[in-house]
């Protein structure tokens, strides 16, 4: 059987499990790419929740411009529907995007082991779940994988790709070569609660969220400060309800699950809307109150502080999310390159390590110091190598070097 990577437009199949909206953006991903892909559901009624998905998201395409009504036609003809997981059988790759239950994905892959070829890639889409255990399901580890797509999948061009101690440099290798063949951006990191993006994203809004409860600044303050001053797309409490505080709220619960990192502990005030069914935009309220897509002046949950700190704004809240970027690079968990790429194409944010060379290592270094010294929180010691960077002759050209080695 051909490999995929050898043969993207041809006689290779992909196999997608689960044709929810991430399962049904990512089969419609590869069939635009010319791939022949087989979309697999567990019933018929998922099935037919699938393909309306790949119906309303490729009719939106044609709407916008992105798509000929011809090539509608011919990506949906290269999509074979069905319930029957015997499916992968002549697959090269899998990918799976079923539920976020590690019950339910191990189960499936120990079924994928059984069924897909010896020599197949079998990729999970998981966004917080332990890749090693989905791995540890099967008897090829080795070729087990994550490759983490961003939502909407047609539209955003990242992909995570996420080894384990088990995957194979080949496995590697091929999972890198088959995203660019679909036009995507890869890049890497090891197997920890949140990756990359989500790791460096929700830890910095669970900051936000802190400073907030605390009476640091307002919510506005906040997130004025991290657009007006920052550069950054969206106030750190605004984005939270975008994202769906739930959602930030399950991924905080893994990282310190796995970490026992106070910092990845979700905030008390997060918490509590949670609980209270605040959840952002999409229930109406969050940190702020919504009519439709539109902000209302709803009081926060918090009062304004009689004694805002606001003036320490956006430094308090940058330096942790540099130093936990240090720390990724530090452990070699991803490179300088990755990160950066992961928090500007997910997440339109400023690259971390373009902003830590606008700063100064040395700044930064003293910035964090002052931090820990005032909180004594673990999680607030300055990373290795950021004190590395600063006490360098020529700490510039010392972070230049590292950034041109990864």
């Amino acid at each position: 059987m051909a490999h995929i990577d050898e043969h993207p437009a041809g006689s290779a199949l992909v196999a997608v499990i689960g044709l929810g909206t991430m399962g049904a953006g990512i089969a419609e991903v590869f069939a635009r790419s010319g791939y022949r892909v087989r979309g697999i559901e567990n019933d018929a009624a998922a099935l037919e929740r699938g393909r309306s998905l790949l119906q309303k998201s490729t009719a939106r395409a044609v709407a916008r411009g992105k798509l000929e009504a011809e090539g509608q036609q011919q990506l949906l003809g290269r999509i074979d529907l069905g319930t029957d997981l015997s499916a992968v059988a002549d697959c090269s790759l899998v990918v799976e995007a079923v539920s976020e239950r590690l019950d339910l994905k191990t189960a499936l892959f120990a079924e994928l082991d059984r069924l897909a070829p010896p020599e197949a890639l079998l990729a999970t889409n998981t966004s917080s779940l332990s890749i090693t255990a989905i791995a540890a399901a099967t008897a090829r580890p080795e070729r087990v994988i994550g490759v983490h797509f961003f939502n909407p999948a047609p539209v955003q061009t990242l992909v995570e790709v996420i080894r384990t101690v088990s995957t194979s440099d080949d496995t590697v290798e091929r999972t890198y070569a088959i995203l660019r063949t679909i036009q995507k951006t890869p890049i890497g990191c090891g197997d920890r609660a949140g990756f990359v993006v989500n790791a460096l994203l929700i830890a910095y809004l669970n900051r936000a969220v802190r400073l907030y409860q605390d009476g640091f600044a307002s919510r506005e303050e906040i997130d004025q400060s991290m657009v007006d001053l920052a550069g950054y797309p969206m106030g750190p409490l605004a984005l939270l309800d975008l994202i769906g505080l739930d959602v930030a709220h399950a991924v905080l619960v893994r990282m310190y699950d796995e970490t026992r990192d106070r910092l990845h502990a979700p905030a008390p005030l997060l918490t509590q809307l949670v609980t209270a069914g605040r959840l952002g935009r999409k229930s109406g309220r969050g940190f702020y109150g919504y009519s439709g897509t539109d902000v209302t002046d709803e009081p926060g949950p918090v009062k304004p502080p009689p004694a805002s700190r606001a003036a320490e704004l956006p430094d308090t809240l940058v330096m942790g999310y540099l130093n936990d970027a240090c720390a990724m690079v530090q452990s070699n968990y991803a490179t300088p390159d990755d990160i950066d790429t992961g928090m500007v194409q997910g997440c339109r944010m400023p690259a971390p390590f373009d902003v830590l060379a606008q700063y100064g290592p040395a700044t930064v270094l003293a910035g964090q110091r002052q931090l820990f010294a005032e909180t004594a929180e673990p999680g607030h010691r300055p990373a290795l190598l950021l004190e590395r960077l600063a006490a360098a002759d020529d700490p510039q050209a010392a972070l230049a070097a590292l950034r041109t080695r990864s």
